[in-house]
C-alpha cells in the first residue's frame, strides 16, 4: 500500500488514490452499479444500516422473553409433524429450558409473554391428532 507523500495534502492523496483507482476500472463492477441508492428517500434512521444487515441476514434481535414466545409458537407448530412420543417430549422440554432462561435474562423487556408448555397436554393432543390419521 502507498504511502501520502509528505508533500501532498491528504485530500489530494484521496483524491488521486480515487481517481487511479478509477482509470484502473476498479469501481466498475460493484453491486448496485448504475441504480438508486436504496432507501434514500426514506425516513431519517441512525440505525438504518444495522436494520438492514439484521434483514439481509434474516436475524431477530428480540428481548429474549420475546424471542421465546416466537420459539414456542414455532415449536408447538412442528410437533404434529414429529413422529414419536419421545421426540415429542424432547423437543417439548428443551423448550421450556428455553423460556426459563428467557424470564431469567438480565435482558430489558416485557415481564409477562410467555409460560412454560404443558408437555402433558401437548403430548395428549398429539396423540389424538395421530389418531385421527
Amino acid at each position: 500500500m502507498e504511502r501520502k507523500p509528505p508533500s501532498e495534502t491528504w485530500e489530494s492523496f484521496a483524491d488521486r488514490k480515487i481517481r487511479e483507482a478509477q482509470e484502473e476500472g476498479a469501481f466498475d463492477a460493484l453491486p448496485g452499479f448504475g441504480k438508486p441508492i436504496p432507501d434514500l428517500d426514506g425516513p431519517d434512521d441512525v440505525n438504518w444500516w444495522l436494520k438492514k444487515k439484521l434483514r439481509e441476514e434474516r436475524l431477530i434481535l428480540l428481548p429474549p422473553i420475546l424471542e421465546a414466545r416466537l420459539d414456542a409458537e414455532k415449536t408447538l407448530a412442528t410437533v404434529a409433524s414429529m413422529t414419536t412420543e419421545e421426540q415429542v417430549r424432547r423437543c417439548l422440554a428443551a423448550l421450556n429450558e428455553r423460556i426459563q432462561r428467557a424470564h431469567f435474562s438480565a435482558a430489558d423487556g416485557p415481564a409477562e409473554g410467555v409460560r412454560p408448555v404443558d408437555v402433558e397436554a401437548v403430548v395428549a393432543d398429539w396423540k389424538r391428532g395421530r389418531k385421527k390419521t
